[in-house]
This record gives structure tokens, C-alpha cells and sequence, in this order.
């Protein structure tokens, strides 16, 4: 059948199950058999046991061959330190990024000079060499509260780290290691403009926290840290020097939003443990999960960012590991920390597309709560206070700052927006996300507040996603549930289950869920959907001889013509270029002990072009792409022959795309 039947053949299939599926949606057809179907079609949907609703999903979640997503979801790795980049509708699983772990497909640790400077880059100060990482929370670039597709950047739990991906190419740039935190959970979230990316500790310490300090000095010596990473967007990195914290009572902050439009320049983060408590299970004392759920509150974090950037400038901080720091008092005395009495073990502060409305969700209550920004910028003005926390903190009337609470089931987490004036929180004991009105401006004026559906998912749903679902104009169309387990959703795969994200179709009056995506490489804790549109990534590199790790040209790339071997003492550069299908030079002489530099380049321009290159016992994995140059760096100690090549199965000739590291042993 020629390439032109093919094409109208698999048109007429999928419009013919289209219009099955909608014959079967409004005429309430309950067996396949009674309806009218293509030739074959329904002998496969009787085979496979489909319903209606099953074609329905398949045909909103199919995306042919060779066509492409409308979104692009960007999610957190969890406990592989990576981002996992998905399509949706069709969740497929397009690519890996390396971030935290060291990954040889993409080279990443293996060899390449440029990648180990960005790993080194996230190590702490003591000369440890961190080899894993929690990833938590994606976070893209945004313009004016909208997401612009420039950048991405990721949180590591474990060890309060902050990495920067530029989206041109889809790989990590720059791996900070924030001073003074040793574990965030509230990372990474961006101002409107990108000006900071927002960080908050997780568990108390000490400041810093190489610090020692006994637990029974935790009230005194122990506190909490916001981190406002300074982002220089022109050259896509992190400006330290141009950073600072925020110091904090010991309570555990958990997950923040930055204010937008009417609320730009304020910070909301959540808290748990007001209790202070410090465990001890084992001691005959109470446990963290009972002394850390004694109060029936907690407090919302509520931060002047502008006053604090007046603070910085007039140099009212002190210095500690290269970080200038607020002090707590000054933070008090200046107008920048205030506090809110939320629902107890909140997880989630969502401010809503206005930047009006601050929803908050409480792990250990049945409610959402929703403070409006103006009430609390009232409440401050008017010194509206309940009173003050141990450490002095100003406390704002409760209900002052109240606007509505909404009931919608035990265990609430976190709230995504759509553009109808909707609102999904995801609800974690219940295994359900609740789909519910906001009022006021966002419904015509009217003071709606009302749960509208709980759609069942699978299992323990912690973040939910929609598209573009917190910023200032939300997509709606689709949410993702990501759910911790999946206890019966797939084959079997021994004792450790995979997780699972469920695609769900929110374009009409209810809620459907559409597709189920097992992710097997970690727990993934948080998503970020963007339109594929927004999206800019290159094909192939600029220029020949580009540095993925400056995105400038490289001054050290092999061009053809210049392929050679030098020596300068016990140093051996080698410029070598590829090209389908073979590697030039071929043969690389060094002497056991001799530190080998190899300056590869890829020449060609084609888009399917990407090369590798392993060194056989050497631990060397390089990935090349169209146009790039990058570097290898060795300790050529082990005498012997080693057989290099291509990883990329680049030609019919690829097996030839190789040659040989000689080591000569020390005589």
C-alpha cells in the first residue's frame, strides 16, 4: 500500500471512531455490538473489552505518529535527582534531563569536563561528593506571571540545592548549593518576572547548620531560612553575590507562592511544627507526628519582598558563609515577616489568578481556606493583630484575613486553577481531587464557594497540575493527579510499586480521567504543564563548535582541518572531530599516567546527527549533538589497549565509527 493510501486509510479510521465515539455518547448505547461501528473496529473493542468511555479516553489521549503534544509537562524525578519531560496528551515520556545524578546517555558526570564542573559546582563546602538528589519542585521562567518558556529550575530536598536549565537545549547550566540550609522543601518557585527564585528550609537547624547544636537548645539556637536566589536572566544563571535569607523561628517551613498583579511583591509560605516539637520516639517521648499535630493552627508566612530588598540595600544584615541574612528581629522590626493562623499541617499556599485570593490547604483538615490579600494588607495597616508568636512576630487576625472556607474532603494538599473560574485541590486520605467554585470576581460577583465534583483517582494523590494552572492566566483543558501509588494499575513488578500521574480531561461540566502513566524511576512530586508553542528548544546547536556549557562558541573546538595530537608534558590534547561515519584522529599513543584531554566536536548539521563517544574501561560517555563541542578529561592510569566509539547508532556503518586508546606502560 503506497504512503499516500496509508495516510487516507488512517484518516478514515480515526474519523470513523470519532464518529462512533460520539454516536455512542449521545445515544447512551451500553453494548458495543448495538452499535454501528467501522469494519474491524468493533471486533477490537469486543476483543479488548473497551467501553464507550475507553474510546472516548484513547481518542482524546492519541496523538499519530509523527504528530506532537499541545502541552509539555515538566516533572520532578524525585529520588533519581532528575526532570522528566512528558507530552500531554499523549504521556509520552519524550526525555530524561540530567540534573542532580550523574547520567551517561547525555554524558552527564561521565567524562565531560563541562558536566562535572556543573555536578562540583553543588557540593558542599566540606569537599563531600554528592552523587544523588531529591528533585521536588519544577519551576518555569515567567514574564509578567506568565510562563515564557526560557527556563526551568528544580529544587533538591536532600541536600538544598538549586539547579538552572535553560530550555534552548533542555540540559542543566548551573547547580547552586545554598549556604546555611542543608534540606528545603518550599523550592524552587519564581517571582512574576524571574527577578528570584524562592527557596525555604525545610527542617530547622542551626545557622548554619554545620553548626552543632542540642535539641535542647532548639528554641534558642535553632531556626528556619527563606532563600531569595537572585536570577540574572541574560546570562541564565544564578547571582549569589546578589542573594540573600531571611531568617525564620524554628519552625518547618514547607511550600511557598509568590504574590502576583495585586500581590506582587509579597511572599506566602506555609509552616508546620509551631509546636517546636523534637521528637524522640524511643526516649518515652512523644514522636514528630503527634508533637507536630498538637495545635489546631499553624502559621501562614506572610513576607514584604520589597521591604526586605530596602534591607538588603541598607546593608541591615550580617554574614554568614558569603549570605548576607536578616536577622529575625530585624525581618520583625522592619515590616517584612507576618503571620496567619492556617489549618494545621498545611501542605499547599496557592494564590489564585488575580492575586487576590490565598488558598490553603491543611493536611488534618476537611476545608480549604481562602484569605483575601487586601483584608491582610488592611489587618497590617491597621495593626489588626491577635497577638504575637514566641519570637515577636505580629500576628494577623484570623478573620480579618478570612474570605471563605469550602469543604471538600479529609485531607486537602494543593489547588490549581482553571480559566472559568474553577479551582482542583487534590485531597490525599480521601484519594480524590475536588473540583469547586471560586466566588466573587472570579464568578461574576457572586458568592459561590461550592464543591461541584470529587473525582476518584489512584492512590494517595499529592500535587495536582492543570495547564499553566497557577499563573495569572490559567489554560484549563487538562490536570494531572500524581498519585504516590499504584497499587493494581499495572502489571506486577515486585514489592516496590511504580507511581502514578492520571491525565484528566477538565474541558467539560465533569471531570474524566483520560490515561494512566506509570512512572518507574522515582517518586515524581510536583509538574509544571506549558503550551508546546511557548517552546523554543534548538534543533541543532547555532554554530560548529558550540559550548553547550558557555552557549557561546568554543575556543577549543576541533574544526575539520585541524584534527591533531599534541604534547606538552605529561599532557596529551587531542582535537577530534565526527562525522558519519568515523572519528579523526582514529588512534590516540599516551603513557600510563599521562592526563588525556580530548576536545571533540560534532561537524555535521544534520538534526539526526547526535553522536557518542565511550572509551572502553575508562568510564568516558560522551553525548554530542549536531554542532556541539565539548570536552573529555582522564587520568589515562591503566596501561593497555582501549577500543573507543560511537554510542549512537548513527549510520549503517556505525560499528565502524571507532578506533583505539594505546597506553603504554611506564617503563
Amino acid at each position: 500500500m503506497s504512503r499516500w493510501n496509508r495516510y487516507w486509510m488512517s484518516t478514515l479510521v480515526v474519523v470513523l471512531a470519532v464518529a462512533f465515539a460520539f454516536y455512542l455518547h449521545t445515544t447512551n448505547a451500553v453494548s458495543l455490538k448495538r452499535a454501528s461501528l467501522p469494519q474491524g473496529a468493533e471486533e477490537i473493542a469486543t476483543a479488548r473489552g473497551l467501553s464507550p468511555d475507553d474510546v472516548e479516553a484513547a481518542l482524546k489521549t492519541y496523538v499519530p505518529s509523527g504528530k506532537r503534544d499541545e502541552y509539555i509537562m515538566f516533572a520532578s524525578g524525585g529520588h533519581s535527582g532528575q526532570v522528566l519531560v512528558i507530552g500531554v496528551p499523549s504521556m509520552r515520556l519524550l526525555k530524561v534531563i540530567a540534573v542532580f545524578t550523574p547520567e551517561p546517555w547525555q554524558g552527564y558526570g561521565y567524562g565531560s569536563v563541562e558536566s562535572k564542573k556543573v555536578l562540583a559546582e553543588g557540593n558542599p563546602p566540606n569537599g563531600d561528593k554528592l552523587t544523588w538528589g531529591d528533585t521536588h519542585h519544577p519551576a518555569l521562567s515567567e514574564t509578567n506571571g506568565e510562563y515564557d518558556g526560557q527556563y526551568l529550575f528544580i529544587n533538591d530536598k536532600a541536600n538544598a540545592r538549586i539547579a538552572v536549565i535553560d530550555l534552548r537545549d533542555f540540559e542543566t547550566k548551573q547547580i547552586v548549593k545554598t549556604p546555611n540550609m542543608v534540606s528545603d522543601h518550599g523550592g524552587t518557585f519564581v517571582t512574576p518576572n524571574t527577578e528570584y527564585i524562592i527557596e525555604g528550609s525545610q527542617y530547622a537547624t542551626p545557622i548554619p547548620y554545620e553548626k552543632y547544636a542540642p535539641l535542647d537548645k532548639y528554641k534558642e539556637v535553632y531556626r528556619g531560612l527563606i532563600t531569595f536566589h537572585k536570577f540574572d536572566r541574560k546570562k541564565g544563571r544564578i547571582d549569589e553575590s546578589q542573594s540573600f535569607q531571611i531568617e525564620l523561628p524554628p519552625y518547618w517551613q514547607d511550600l511557598c507562592d509568590a504574590g502576583k498583579k495585586v500581590s506582587e511583591g509579597w511572599v506566602f509560605c506555609n509552616s508546620f511544627n509551631t509546636e517546636m516539637a523534637t521528637g524522640g520516639l524511643g526516649e518515652g517521648k512523644p514522636p514528630f507526628e503527634a508533637g507536630a499535630s498538637q495545635r489546631d493552627m499553624d502559621y501562614l508566612h506572610v513576607i514584604n519582598l520589597k521591604k526586605a530588598e530596602a534591607v538588603v540595600r541598607a546593608g541591615k544584615t550580617r554574614t554568614v558563609n558569603g549570605m548576607r541574612i536578616i536577622p529575625l528581629k530585624t525581618a520583625i522590626s522592619e515590616g517584612i515577616l507576618y503571620f496567619v493562623p492556617e489549618s494545621k499541617s498545611p501542605h499547599g499556599v496557592d494564590v489564585a489568578p488575580k492575586g487576590d485570593l490565598l488558598v490553603i490547604s491543611g493536611k488534618l483538615d476537611t476545608h480549604v481556606t481562602v484569605f483575601n490579600f487586601d483584608k491582610m494588607m488592611n489587618a497590617i495597616k491597621n495593626s489588626d493583630f491577635e497577638g504575637k508568636d514566641p519570637y515577636g512576630v505580629p500576628i494577623i487576625n484570623y478573620k480579618s484575613a478570612l474570605e471563605a472556607q469550602v469543604e471538600i474532603g479529609l485531607g486537602p494538599l494543593h489547588t490549581q486553577f482553571d480559566n472559568e473560574g474553577n479551582a482542583y485541590t487534590s485531597v490525599f486520605i480521601e484519594s480524590t481531587i475536588a473540583k469547586w467554585k471560586l466566588g466573587g470576581a472570579y464568578n461574576s460577583g457572586k458568592d459561590v464557594w461550592t464543591l461541584t465534583q470529587k473525582l476518584p483517582i489512584q492512590y494517595n494523590v499529592g500535587h495536582v497540575s492543570c495547564t499553566e494552572g497557577d499563573t495569572v492566566s490559567p489554560g484549563g483543558k487538562y490536570c494531572v493527579s500524581l498519585n504516590k501509588w499504584a497499587i493494581d494499575r499495572f502489571n506486577p513488578v515486585g514489592p516496590l510499586h511504580p507511581q502514578n500521574f492520571q491525565l484528566i480531561d477538565i474541558s467539560g461540566p465533569k471531570m474524566k480521567i483520560l490515561y494512566d502513566m506509570p512512572i518507574g524511576i522515582g517518586e515524581p512530586h510536583y509538574v509544571q504543564m506549558i503550551r508546546a508553542d511557548k517552546l523554543h528548544p534548538w534543533s541543532v546547536y547555532p554554530k560548529v563548535g558550540f559550548d553547550p556549557g558557555t552557549m557561546l562558541e568554543d575556543p577549543n573546538a576541533a574544526m575539520p582541518g585541524g584534527e591533531r595530537i599534541e604534547r606538552k608534558g605529561n599532557t596529551v590534547e587531542v582535537w577530534m572531530t565526527a562525522i558519519r561515519s568515523h572519528f579523526n584522529p582514529e588512534h590516540i599513543s599516551v603513557k600510563e599516567g599521562d592526563k588525556v584531554m580530548i576536545h571533540l566536536t560534532n561537524i555535521e548539521r544534520a538534526n539526526d546527527a547526535t553522536h557518542g563517544f565511550a572509551i572502553d574501561g575508562y568510564n568516558v560517555s560522551l553525548s554530542v549533538e549536531p554542532g556541539e563541542s565539548t570536552t573529555a578529561e582522564f587520568v589515562a592510569d591503566k596501561p593497555g589497549v582501549y577500543p573507543f566509539y560511537c554510542t549512537e547508532f548513527c549510520s549503517a556503518l556505525h560499528l565502524e565509527m571507532a578506533g583505539y586508546l594505546f597506553v603504554e606502560p611506564k617503563k
